[in-house]
Formats: C-alpha cells, structure tokens, sequence
C-alpha cells in the first residue's frame, strides 16, 4: 500500500470506502506540511479545494470565537461544495500540521462517483451548523 492512499485511509471522511475508491482519492489528492502559524484559508476568499489534516492541529476563527480540529477532521468543504461561496473563516496552523488537500475539480468528480462522500461529510457539516448557531 503506498504512502498517499495509507494517508487517506486515516481520514475518517474515506475510511469506509472501498481500495479502488480510496486509490482514486489517493492519485487527485497532494499531500501538505504546513509550519505553526501558516494561514491556509482566507476568510472571504473563494475556495479552490478542501484540506484533511493527518497531524496537528488549526484553528478556525469563526466570528464567534476559535475552534480547534485536529486529525481527520477537513476544512474548506464549504466553499467546494458550491459554486459562489466564500470561505467563511480563517483557518490557521495552530502547530505544524500535515494532510492532504483535495481541488475543487477533483472533488466535484470524486462526488459524482462515490456520493457517499456527502452522505458521510452531511453530520459534520450539521454538526458545525449547529455549533455556529449557538454561540
């Protein structure tokens, strides 16, 4: 098994997938190392793919205060799920951080293929919703 489709494996989001479908992920997706401090979302910035962290932690900084995720949570999706959004935060390297970063061409196709990515990215993004709301 290489080193890239290991590295999807450990994310959540494509844990349950099958080999052929995780190998797919494996080839559109570019492996990251960021040092501490790297901003690698803008807030109000349009969104050209989606990050899934493998190590460290990043802070989103919301409006209503900063939110810590670590390994196997993704950020960004927003943005590439549909046309004409924004990046809603800012999203910085609260330590070094390492993953895979998957562009907005790439994902659409990976979606249209196996939509059970959706089906498994619908109860964070509620989650998230929800958490937004209640602050």
């Amino acid at each position: 098994m290489t080193e890239s489709l290991e590295r999807v494996r450990q994310i959540p989001l494509f844990a349950e997938l099958d080999d052929a479908v995780l190998a797919r992920v494996a080839e559109v997706c570019t492996a990251f190392e960021v040092p501490s401090g790297h901003v690698l979302v803008e807030r109000a910035q349009p969104g050209s793919g989606m990050f899934c962290i493998t190590e460290g932690t990043v802070a989103v900084e919301l409006p209503t205060g900063p939110v810590e995720l670590g390994p196997g949570e993704f950020v960004g999706e927003l943005a590439i799920l549909a046309d004409g959004i924004k990046r809603v935060a800012r999203v910085r390297a609260s330590t070094v951080v390492k993953g895979i970063a998957i562009g907005r061409a790439a994902f659409a196709e990976l979606l249209r293929n196996e939509p059970r990515l959706a089906v498994g990215m619908l109860p964070v993004l509620a989650r998230r919703l929800a958490e937004a709301e209640s602050h």
